[in-house]
């Protein structure tokens, strides 16, 4: 016997059940955006390997472990996006979106590959709504879009369940500076870091520091401080955009080991954290990348964004119980036909009420079938209303309306007068 089909491991079906939260989630943060004066882009899941290995910095773990890359039928070399940010950025420069000093404030959502091992709200293919700022250099755009976040929070009912840690990376003239002194404090303690710290000594040092190895994080308490090394411009920036914070009353945390995980972050740095979801804490994160673009062969270009995971949001919903009621809610109205002259009657009917009521929930037998059978779906439903037609009511041009849900007889409603009545008992439900 052939093995039964299955997704691949760490790609996952979303089931009927679970996107009502999906949709919920995704349409807050739209029209949140569209509030913030934002524009949708949308970019090809696929890009040529070199994005990625340029963008994201050979030597990271995304780009020498966990890409999906293979070879098409030309010989060249694909990958699937592990990540928003690189792909954005190739579209504002072969698009001349930037040029000129040109804002752009654009936002994507879709999903993303990486090769790793699948956990509770971490998958290989997983789906992150992402934002990114080009041409605004200021700390005032870094605040907009950490404030833009934790307005998203209190929409959705989660703003005391996350945390904002911040950090500043300082230029890139900096981190080098303390990147070599770091190295040299490590390298003297190489034999007791982790295997995994060993290994990012020679590819990316400053991911050590946020290592979730106790012994690790021991040797690095008496290690350099990035903030020692901040040049003056780098240190105004990060006040800057803490004072903004300051002024809408939005707390955070300093936290001098966020270094996030790819290669093109400088100054700003930011995550929101939760301890509600065991050890995938992060449920956002970004900060600025002002030396990508022209990294990519663009004039330089200041850029800052960030990227949210959807899976791990729709968990902390669920988590805390906050995902709305009515998402799931049930028709408002079922419709039984019994004979085909009555079935064609009920559909021209059904159409009439969806245009007479925005936002109708109404549905409509298929299968034919019994009295009985008929009705037994319409409870099954969850319908709050059934209605009823058959050959005595298509003669009279009346309908059967029986509430289904709490008390009340059967009544014959004329067809003219249907729509009217609907309204009225939906609005009493």
């Amino acid at each position: 016997m052939s093995k039964s089909l299955q997704a691949i491991r760490g790609m996952n079906d979303i089931l009927p059940d679970q996107t009502p939260a999906w949709r919920y989630l995704e349409r807050t943060f739209a029209d949140l955006l569209d509030a913030y004066g934002y524009s949708e882009i949308r970019m090809p899941i696929l890009e040529f390997t070199e994005l990625f290995a340029r963008g994201i910095g050979e030597g990271t773990d995304v780009v020498d472990k966990e890409m999906y890359t293979f070879l098409d039928r030309n010989g060249e070399s694909l990958t699937m996006r592990p990540e928003g940010t690189a792909g954005c950025v190739r579209a504002v420069l072969e698009h001349g979106l930037s040029g000129g000093g040109q804002v752009q404030k654009l936002w994507y959502t879709g999903p993303m590959f990486r090769y790793e091992k699948p956990q509770k709200g971490r998958y290989r293919q997983f789906h992150q709504i992402g934002v990114e700022v080009f041409n605004l250099p200021g700390p005032d755009i870094d605040a907009e879009l950490i404030i833009l976040t934790w307005r998203l929070w209190q929409k959705l009912g989660m703003a005391d369940a996350v945390t904002l840690q911040l950090n500043t990376l300082g230029s890139s003239e900096a981190r080098a500076r303390f990147r070599e002194d770091l190295v040299a404090y490590l390298q003297e303690r190489f034999d007791q870091l982790d295997e995994d710290s060993q290994r990012r000594m020679t590819t990316n040092p400053l991911r050590i520091l946020d290592s979730k190895v106790e012994s690790t994080q021991a040797l690095l308490v008496g290690a350099p401080s990035l903030h020692d090394y901040l040049d003056e411009e780098s240190i105004a920036h990060f006040e800057g955009l803490k004072a903004r914070l300051d002024a809408v009353g939005l707390r955070y945390e300093i936290n001098q080991k966020l270094v996030r995980g790819l290669d093109y972050y400088c100054r700003t740095a930011f995550e929101w954290v939760t301890d509600k979801l065991g050890a995938q804490g992060t449920v956002c994160g970004g900060g600025r990348y002002d030396g990508l673009v022209s990294q990519f062969g663009g004039k330089p270009t200041p850029g800052v964004g960030f990227a949210m995971g959807v899976e791990r949001l729709v968990l902390l919903l669920e988590t805390l119980g906050v995902v709305p009621g009515e998402l799931n809610r049930p028709a408002d109205l079922y419709v039984c036909a019994f004979g085909e002259p009555a079935e064609l009657a009920a559909l021209t009917l059904a159409e009439k009420l969806r245009e007479a009521i925005p936002g109708l929930r109404l549905l409509v037998n298929a299968g034919a079938g019994s009295f009985k059978s008929q009705f037994k779906k319409a409870d099954k439903s969850g319908a709050q209303f059934a209605m009823i037609l058959g050959d005595d009511e298509l003669a009279n041009r009346v309908v059967g309306f029986k509430p289904l849900r709490g008390e009340g007889e059967q009544q014959n409603i004329a067809w003219d007068a249907l729509p009217e009545h609907l309204a009225a008992c939906l609005k009493q439900a």
